[in-house]
């Protein structure tokens, strides 16, 4: 048996015997898993704390050591939760996703549909992205388009995939963006989404601002192709208001981007990000080394 195989046939043992099984149990039962695992990884299982820490004194240099942990403290109850809210969706229905998930003005995104505009809409990792794609296509008359970087395990990913599509989203691989683009026509409008705050460590294009209190490259993905199709660009603002429940709000950046600056649209979809996080920390994902690249001449 070749190492692909096993690792294939392993990804089978685990979704249909652990993941698929888990899924079908009620949320409250959930959740009891979560707060589990939220006390092992702060009292036993150092999950990454040090690059949490170090990212969080980086980010919020005027916050005691009592208030950083706090925030870490919240971070590994809400990084639980969505750890099992992310296995919930492969068995979700589309009454319980939308019980879970709420767009707030779904009338917002639809003026752009009725005047036959093609759409941007730039969010981060913060709140449950996870339940953004499963559930924000129900709420639009937009064909809601992901970009996303496949997972290696190609039996694991079309199941992420499929419970990511369930209610009418798709998924781009970020490598056929190109296709999808030439697809656009006024007979489908089209929403096309970025999480736009991934760690830029490898692109060779990238924007740097002052993002929580660092130089932050930044991913030029959204601001190049909003340019390139001179689309409106959305901000999708996300709140938790209680534990399960996420709500969605759109909000216009940049209504034509031929008018603005280069680089605006970047900053502006950056900054809104960085209110949300400083607004409620524990929301976001603190677990990636965001700041691992530093600027040098020829990135200026």
């Amino acid at each position: 048996m070749s190492f692909a195989t096993f690792g294939s046939a392993m990804s089978r043992i685990l979704y249909y015997l652990i993941l698929k099984p888990l899924s079908m149990l009620p949320m409250w039962v959930l959740y009891r898993l979560s707060d589990a695992f939220a006390l092992l990884f702060r009292y036993i299982i150092p999950y990454r704390r040090k690059v949490i820490m170090t990212n969080l004194e980086r980010s919020f240099p005027e916050k005691s050591y009592a208030e950083l942990l706090d925030i870490r403290n919240k971070f590994y109850d809400h990084l639980c939760d969505l750890i099992v809210e992310s296995i919930k969706a492969f068995s979700m229905s589309r009454k319980l996703a939308m019980k879970m998930f709420k767009v707030t003005n779904p009338e917002f995104l639809d003026r752009y549909h009725d005047q036959g505009k093609h759409v941007i809409v730039a969010s981060g990792h913060y709140g449950n992205w996870e339940y953004g794609a499963v559930a924000g296509s129900i709420y639009t008359k937009h064909d809601i388009h992901g970009l996303y970087s496949p997972l290696s395990d190609k039996f694991l990913n079309a199941k992420i995939s499929e419970s990511r599509c369930a209610f009418g989203t798709h998924l781009v691989d970020k490598n056929q963006f190109g296709t999808l683009i030439k697809t656009l026509d006024e007979s489908r409008l089209f929403a096309i989404t970025f999480i736009a705050d991934q760690s830029a460590t490898y692109a060779k294009n990238v924007y740097w601002t002052n993002f929580l209190n660092q130089d932050t490259p930044v991913m030029l993905g959204t601001e190049k192709y909003a340019r390139m199709l001179n689309l409106p660009v959305l901000y999708g603002g996300v709140r938790k208001p209680k534990r399960g429940y996420y709500e969605l709000t759109y909000e216009l950046l940049v209504e034509d981007p031929s008018k603005v600056p280069y680089g605006n649209i970047t900053e502006a979809h950056t900054k809104r990000l960085e209110q949300e996080i400083r607004h409620r920390p524990e929301l976001w994902l603190w677990t990636h080394r965001r700041w691992k690249r530093q600027r040098v001449s020829a990135d200026e």
